[in-house]
């Protein structure tokens, strides 16, 4: 049986307190994993500075170069984890069998996150906007414009809470290691699998094991992760992002509200962006934040929701290995339920109908002894205010809402990303200036087609140094 130990900076732990990870379909055990606890990690956070200290003995270029070669052990090698080893297909198998999510868009994460380590020095520049990398790892230095800039690392270690939902998330703390931050990383309690095979690629590839901390455990464990790391990034719903809201320290990434705008001067060729809404409702599983939860038009909605809801309605649930499987199942049957029944009570809203309920071969909600699915929901109001209008849930659902596109921006609330299909100059100035929209689409791009070198949610470099003035002389007189 596979076990999987607690890592102490490098080093394996093994505790008395073990968590059965199972298989969502059958219940079989998969592995044993050893449980931290609070105090664990209060006393391991003593010795964060060792964890910076050792990734500052290496060159950040080499470092970088590190990372390549992590990416494709990540993707191709066959690595150990606790007490035996895992392949690439062996990975894809074990994170499907306790996440729920089909084996193919686990393949689909692994390629994301190897992507962003191969490609590390060309995103390390994006994020530091072309900074020189000397200059974070000496602190200061001459800029090209023969300026003296400095930048001070404000926590030697990145503490992360970190989600089961969606493996794709990981790729937000790569960047850290060649920053020469150390990490300290509690998995979500289905997933621990990426940050585990993450760990065992960085150190295959010559990074300094005691550089990471993998504490696996309760909340209380979360908890401590959040309340000792001087930096933290933490992933939840919108209960979580109301609690961190004001903690300058974390850095909160909750629901996405992601949505697609079409403007006036195009909505009437809506037909011509259908494609690209399906695969912003649809893609991995709608289980992402850049997934879209709502798209908005001021006129063709009702045309707009059907024909989404007969191309979703399709959309049927599958074994997970089936290499052409669009939904994730959920693990635990009773989510599905309240999500299923939160819907129920959103449809009683006279302004809101249902349009894939006449499409759908059976119902929405395919429960099972221990797992269920949610089959693709598409709702249409011409009621803005509506409770389903502006909800997202973990499966592909979205809104369809009618609405003057002068009142859009100020009616979407809160959107992580937004993909406004308009040539209108004056409305994508608009659009630019808007405060409650974090990335911007403006043309025929899909919510989900993100650049990595463009990063949403905050930059990581902002997040963990501060630029402050340095003076190695006086200035010039003037």
């Amino acid at each position: 049986m596979l076990e999987i130990p607690v890592i102490r900076w490098g080093q394996p732990y093994e505790s008395l307190d073990k968590a059965e990870v199972v298989h969502f379909e059958t219940g079989e055990k998969l592995a044993d994993v050893h449980q931290a606890n609070g105090g664990l990690v209060k006393m391991d956070m003593r010795k964060a500075q060792k964890a910076r200290d050792a990734l500052r003995e290496i060159d950040i270029y080499d470092l970088v170069e590190m990372c390549a070669k992590a990416g494709d052990l990540y993707m191709n090698g066959t690595l150990p984890l606790g007490n035996g080893t895992q392949s690439p297909a062996d990975f894809c198998k074990i994170q499907s069998a306790s996440t729920g999510l089909p084996e193919n868009m686990c393949a689909a994460n692994m390629h994301k996150i190897a992507f962003v380590l191969k490609n590390m020095k060309e995103i390390l520049d994006a994020l530091t906007r072309g900074l020189p990398l000397e200059i974070l790892q000496k602190g200061y230095g001459m800029e090209d414009r023969g300026v003296m800039v400095s930048y001070q690392p404000t926590s030697p270690v990145l503490g992360l809470v970190l989600p089961s939902n969606s493996p794709g998330v990981h790729t937000l703390w790569l960047p850290c290691i060649p920053m020469q931050i150390g990490l300290v990383l509690k998995p979500g309690s289905s997933e621990p699998w990426t940050p585990y095979r993450m760990a065992s690629a960085f150190a295959e590839a010559g990074i300094p094991k005691e550089a990471i901390s993998l504490y696996p455990g309760p909340h209380e464990v979360g908890n401590s992760v959040t309340e000792l790391c001087k930096r933290v990034m933490i992933f939840g719903g919108q209960a979580t992002v109301d609690k961190y809201s004001s903690n300058p320290n974390v850095q909160v990434h909750g629901p996405g509200f992601s949505k697609i705008l079409l403007g006036d001067d195009v909505v009437d060729n809506w037909e011509s962006y259908l494609d690209l809404m399906v695969d912003s409702v649809l893609s991995n599983g709608g289980r992402s934040c850049v997934n879209a939860s709502a798209i908005y038009a001021s006129r063709h909605t009702d045309e707009i929701a059907d024909a989404l809801a007969q191309r979703l309605a399709a959309v049927k649930t599958t074994k997970m290995t089936d290499p052409e499987a669009q939904l994730a199942a959920f693990t635990n049957p009773d989510v599905a339920q309240a999500m299923h029944d939160q819907i129920e009570d959103g449809l009683k809203d006279s302004s809101v109908t249902e349009v894939t309920a006449k499409y759908r071969d059976g119902e929405r909600l395919e429960k099972h002894e221990r797992y269920a699915f949610l089959r693709p929901t598409v709702v249409h109001t011409k009621n803005p205010s509506a409770t389903l209008a502006n909800t997202e849930y973990m499966f592909p659902f979205v809104s369809v809402v009618e609405c003057p596109q002068d009142k859009m921006i100020k009616t979407i609330g809160t959107t992580l990303v937004c993909t406004a299909l308009t040539e209108n100059k004056s409305w994508s100035a608009e659009l630019v200036d808007a405060m409650n929209i974090d990335r911007l689409n403006i043309g025929h791009v899909r919510t989900n087609q993100l650049n990595w070198l463009q990063p949403h949610e905050g930059n990581i470099v902002d997040f963990l140094f501060r630029s402050r003035a340095f003076q190695t002389q006086p200035p010039q007189p003037v």
